[in-house]
């Protein structure tokens, strides 16, 4: 038989086991609440550009999910400046100052939320945005090389006041003077400057930009150009 004292050890040390055991898992319940979870590799919706068939897959990524570039324009309907013109879808864009001439096509968003992109010979525009000329800010984007010079090889050298004209399906071509010219590194876009509701009939010509990674196969940046309507004229004038 055991002693008193021997039995009352014993139940001491069981019983101190025990608070032991419970206090360790409860510290692991906690650890496991606590433990961030792996992030998801398609958060941000913004594919590798390796996947891409071109030695040169410069693709404008100006955000991984785009917003509705319409979106919130009702807050600034009221405090509107300078002309703009009703929804129209545009035609084509030319870039004097560039040597740019092009057909726009129309560009949408992926499966995965980010915007589609033109082939290299042509510029497109965002159909989710504003049409150019209309209240909000009006996206077209374009590469700016595929194996060689593309439609935006020289946006870089476009500079305030130079215009920017879009003609459209109602036969007005809207008349853009650039503003600003900006680079952003990819993973520090601006995107509520960009696709943000403005109180202007805006548009934004976007390409890449920065430094070629040959192992990424892809840009550091994305150049964009900022131009708001400064004038309306009709086919021909």
């Amino acid at each position: 038989m055991f002693s008193s004292s021997r039995w009352r050890t014993s139940r001491f040390v069981r019983v101190w086991v025990a608070v032991g055991l419970a206090i360790i898992g409860a510290a692991l319940v906690w650890a496991a609440l606590a433990r961030p979870s792996t992030p998801d590799s398609a958060v941000g919706g913004v594919p590798t550009s390796d996947s891409l068939p071109s030695a040169s897959p410069d693709v404008p990524k100006p955000s991984p999910k785009p917003p509705t570039a319409q979106a919130g324009q009702d807050d600034v309907r009221d405090k509107i400046t300078g002309p703009v013109l009703p929804e129209s879808d545009p035609v084509s864009v030319s870039i004097p100052k560039i040597g740019v001439r092009s057909k726009l096509v129309k560009l949408g968003l992926r499966t995965g939320g980010e915007m589609e992109t033109p082939d290299p010979p042509v510029a497109g525009w965002f159909t989710r945005g504003a049409t150019p000329g209309a209240l909000g800010p009006a996206i077209i984007a374009g590469h700016v090389t595929w194996n060689g010079p593309a439609v935006f090889y020289r946006l870089s050298s476009m500079r305030r006041g130079d215009q920017v004209t879009v003609t459209r399906e109602d036969g007005k071509v809207a008349v853009f003077a650039v503003s600003r010219v900006a680079r952003f590194s990819r993973s520090r876009f601006p995107t509520r400057a960009v696709y943000g509701p403005i109180n202007h009939a805006g548009l934004r010509l976007i390409t890449c930009d920065g430094t070629y990674d040959t192992g990424r196969r892809a840009y550091s940046d994305n150049l964009v150009v900022f131009a708001r309507l400064a004038a309306v004229r009709d086919p021909g004038s």
